[in-house]
């Protein structure tokens, strides 16, 4: 990393300033550390001091795109406003300061909201048990998984050693099923964006476990013939996993378990008000139908006698396929859930659903408007759709990555781009609910900029970003030869694999 970077506090430091006035005290010995580990010299670190490292970092912080800051339309990924009184009732003094091994006669409080947060969970997806342990969407991957896998060998079919899964699915589907020892059998999806149904019988027999999808799917369309699906993978005796990553659509409309879901993982940090992203953390609840209800995963929280609640573990569900974590999932997002659901209420459930699929059909018929082409034009958006560049690609050698990096000059985060894999040069867009038409206004305001400008001066958007504080990254440079450490020009002079993966050249 080069030493001119206007983002490193090294550039700020200067010989003789401090801001030690919140430093812990020094032990005179720290006790355990043998001889030849301890340091001969001090670390090299900044001296700055205390107003700098707050206007530094400060600043920083004010570089980067966030939720709080932009318009954020990550499709498959719902990164919508969260309310602040979520984060402010989840850190009461009660809640905070409870530790995970209280007693549970001293935790009736927290145990009561928990058991009330499985219970409207079980309500809005039309499940018949939920288990919060699963600390991530992809440990609730897991968890579903599992539970298909227990509940086959529970019966003694040994046979089924493959899990579905479609082309549109995310890749963390493939990823879950091969972790729980399962083989992959990928179908197709047809034109129109539904399952393959003449594909999905020929790959269904005695071999089949379950079938894992999205529904709404990845293709930002409502799957029209689920309960066929269902009919025909459960006529083969094999089970239905739902990813619970669109689940903002469909909000107190329509249930998984009406659809015929055996299992679903429930990402509360993207539909649920916890912040959603940089590493977590996360949660992953998981709802079970009335068959997989004894291999949930422990501790569950229940209900004894005239209102006491504990949580059941594995004394009372020997059949559960363990814990997941240790003691009972992330408290802080599941708390953050629960005032989130309360807050809404049931009417208010529906109306996520509502708005996030009316803002995605607004941005879609005016984006289509403004000239860009939709991936399946003949159907309605859900909370989600595709745009495809495939034929500005060839005719102006637009991209969706270059229209990702412009957008950013704009002032907006881009899209997903590239996925689903199956469709060419695409952007999967989802303005979720919280968005007013001003924004989305603004956006298309954008898109339409960037598309003129491709067909005037498209070297300067192959250029951009030009307004943030670096440029366009060469990523396969960036990628393989990554270099974070920070090394003073005047000790090695300048890093140029660093640079070169800056600036996109190749060295």
């Amino acid at each position: 990393m080069t030493a001119h970077d206007d983002t490193l506090i090294f550039q700020r430091s200067r010989n003789g300033r401090s801001a030690a006035a919140q430093a812990p005290r020094p032990q005179t010995r720290p006790v355990g550390i043998p001889d030849a580990l301890r340091r001969r010299s001090a670390p090299g670190l900044p001296a700055v001091s205390e107003l700098q490292v707050v206007r530094h970092y400060t600043r920083l912080s004010q570089k980067n795109f966030s939720i709080d800051t932009q318009f954020y339309p990550l499709g498959s990924c719902t990164m919508k406003y969260n309310p602040r009184a979520c984060n402010s009732l989840a850190m009461l003094p009660g809640f905070l300061d409870r530790h995970p091994l209280a007693p549970a006669e001293h935790s009736q409080g927290f145990l009561q909201t928990m058991f009330e947060l499985q219970e409207m969970l079980r309500e809005v997806t039309g499940m018949s048990g939920v288990s919060l342990t699963p600390m991530a969407g992809a440990q609730g991957e897991f968890a579903g998984v599992a539970m298909i896998r227990a509940y086959h060998r529970s019966r003694g079919d040994d046979q089924r050693r493959e899990i579905i899964v479609p082309d549109a699915a995310h890749g963390t589907n493939p990823a879950t099923a091969i972790m729980c020892g399962y083989q992959v059998r990928e179908i197709p999806t047809d034109a129109s964006g539904d399952v393959d149904l003449e594909a999905l019988k020929a790959a269904v027999g005695p071999q089949t476990a379950g079938i894992m999808l999205t529904n709404p799917s990845t293709l930002g369309v409502f799957e029209r013939h689920i309960r066929e699906i269902a009919g025909i993978v459960h006529d083969a005796g094999g089970l239905l996993y739902y990813d619970g990553a669109n689940l903002n659509a469909i909000l107190g409309k329509v249930r998984p378990g009406d659809m015929g879901f055996d299992v679903i993982h429930m990402n509360l940090h993207k539909t649920f008000s916890t912040p959603h992203g940089g590493g977590g953390p996360g949660a992953g609840a998981v709802g079970v139908s009335k068959r997989l209800l004894p291999f949930m995963p422990v501790p569950v929280v229940v209900r004894d006698g005239e209102g006491g609640y504990r949580h059941a573990a594995e004394a009372d569900y020997p059949h559960s396929i363990g814990r997941l974590s240790a003691f009972a999932g992330n408290a802080g997002v599941l708390l953050r859930a629960y005032v989130y659901m309360r807050m809404l209420g049931r009417e208010g459930m529906t109306r996520v659903a509502e708005f996030s699929t009316l803002n995605a059909n607004y941005l879609l018929a005016e984006l289509r408007r403004t000239g860009f082409d939709l991936a399946f034009p003949e159907r309605r958006a859900t909370h989600e759709f595709i745009v495809t560049l495939k034929r500005q690609a060839k005719e102006t050698g637009l991209t969706a990555m270059d229209v990702a990096k412009r957008l950013l000059d704009h002032g907006y985060h881009a899209p997903t781009t590239y996925f689903p894999l199956l469709v060419p040069e695409c952007l999967l867009i989802e303005p979720t609910e919280t968005e007013s038409q001003e924004t989305l206004d603004g956006f298309v305001a954008a898109m339409a900029a960037i598309l003129e400008e491709s067909r005037t001066d498209i070297d300067t958007i192959k250029g951009a970003p030009h307004r943030l504080p670096n440029r366009r990254f060469n990523e396969v440079a960036a990628a393989k030869r990554l270099d974070v450490v920070f090394r003073p020009e005047t000790e090695t002079g300048d890093a140029p694999e660093a640079e070169n993966a800056r600036t996109g050249t190749h060295g």
